[in-house]
């Protein structure tokens, strides 16, 4: 935060937490359980490692973890309401128009078989198939900053096939089995639906196309999504006929096709890869709805890491005469959730959950993602840069 004084960040910080302890006051029902809740923010804004209700009870000088755990278990409260005050929130600083939606998962590693959701199952938080909880998350990603507004856990088959272990953890009668890219066209529906400002979705092949294809189309928004190396593509209406897989397609490539180029700026540089864009088709946009109008592109984006070769494709779409350029600083800002998911593990303790039922899951990370957008705002309020002061010009007399 180089572009403020160390006095005008505290004092950033002291108004910026008062303002977010006011917009959650409304979700409790009394003042102590609001107070339990602030103190809970503070807990995970906090010097201590580990965000443990002991932990957070020490620094808030409760004599036990009782009350910030009724916070996350036995309260009444709304987390999905607390969802869309972090979104709103988020917004106020973050909204622009070029904005990026990326949708990705991560893991929360548990022990035993209580927790909700939990299974043995793949993440990439830990490289291999674990004992974990997964949660999905999209993060919004302007010039101004990134942030968490939703999120969702991600139920197994073995969880919702058996209705006395959805009971133990107090899964609402109405949520049943979806698949993870289910549950992301769900979240990007709600970010439509409030009338989010952004004009690309980035995922990578976990969430596939078809559905959230359609779902985007229809929206007039563009995309960059991950799909596999035997994803099938074909062009039609250009003057070069492609058809095949994704990766029989690359092989085909000239030397000349491929560019190198950065994907935004990482902790060592530019992201460099070397990259090659196809157009496929050119479609009116009035096929998916009335109201738009204009030609888009279908398109195939290829990766390949310069160090080694390794090829990663991607599903686009975007508006007709988009440059190859802006797909990629699109794709790239799939970095900014996978830094994030760091961040609010190593600082804020989006991994420290220890209740087991879903509201309880769904409290904390969504009170983890509130502390996350408040610090997102300070840091974007202390780098705007002051506008130069200069001197008035000085008349001088003619002789």
């Amino acid at each position: 935060m180089a572009g403020a004084s160390i006095e005008t960040t505290l004092e950033l910080w002291a108004s910026s937490l008062r303002d977010v302890k006011g917009r959650i006051h409304t979700l409790f029902g009394q003042k102590r359980v609001a107070a339990s809740a602030g103190q809970f923010l503070d807990g995970l804004l906090g010097n201590e490692p580990r965000k443990t209700g002991w932990m957070r009870a020490e620094a808030a000088g409760d004599p036990g973890p009782w009350r910030q755990q009724a916070i996350l278990g036995r309260g009444r409260w709304d987390a999905d309401a607390l969802r869309d005050i972090v979104r709103d929130y988020a917004l106020e600083t973050l909204a622009d128009e070029d904005a990026v939606l990326v949708v990705d998962e991560t893991g929360f590693l548990k022990q035993g078989k209580a927790s909700c959701g939990v299974a043995r199952q793949y993440t990439g938080s830990a490289g291999k198939i674990t004992n974990c909880q997964i949660g999905v998350f999209a993060s919004y990603v302007s010039h101004h900053g990134h942030a968490f507004i939703d999120r969702a856990l991600y139920l197994p088959k073995e969880w919702t096939d058996d209705r006395a272990r959805l009971k133990a953890a107090h899964v609402p009668k109405t949520v049943g089995f979806a698949t993870k890219p289910q549950i992301a066209r769900r979240i990007i529906a709600r970010a439509i639906a409030a009338k989010v400002p952004f004009s690309f979705v980035a995922a990578d092949s976990v969430y596939g196309t078809g559905d959230i294809e359609t779902t985007l189309r229809k929206a007039g928004k563009g995309y960059v999504l991950g799909v596999a190396c035997n994803h099938v593509f074909h062009s039609w209406g250009k003057k070069q006929m492609v058809g095949g897989t994704a990766a029989k397609i690359a092989q085909t490539l000239p030397k000349n096709a491929w560019r190198r180029l950065s994907a935004g700026e990482g902790t060592k540089g530019p992201r460099l890869h070397d990259w090659a864009y196809l157009e496929l088709a050119d479609l009116d946009a009035v096929q998916y709805n009335s109201a738009l109008t204009g030609e888009w592109t279908r398109g195939l984006l290829i990766r390949r890491n310069i160090a080694d070769g390794e090829l990663a494709f991607f599903s686009t779409w975007c508006p007709k005469g988009t440059p190859m350029e802006k797909l990629v600083s699109v794709e790239g800002c799939r970095w900014a959730i996978e830094d994030s998911f760091e961040a609010a593990k190593n600082e804020l303790g989006l991994d420290h959950n220890e209740t087991r039922s879903w509201h309880g899951w769904h409290r904390h990370v969504s009170l983890v993602m509130l502390a996350f957008a408040m610090m997102t705002v300070i840091r974007h309020q202390a780098n705007v840069v002051a506008p130069k002061k200069t001197l008035p010009r000085l008349r001088t007399k003619r002789s």
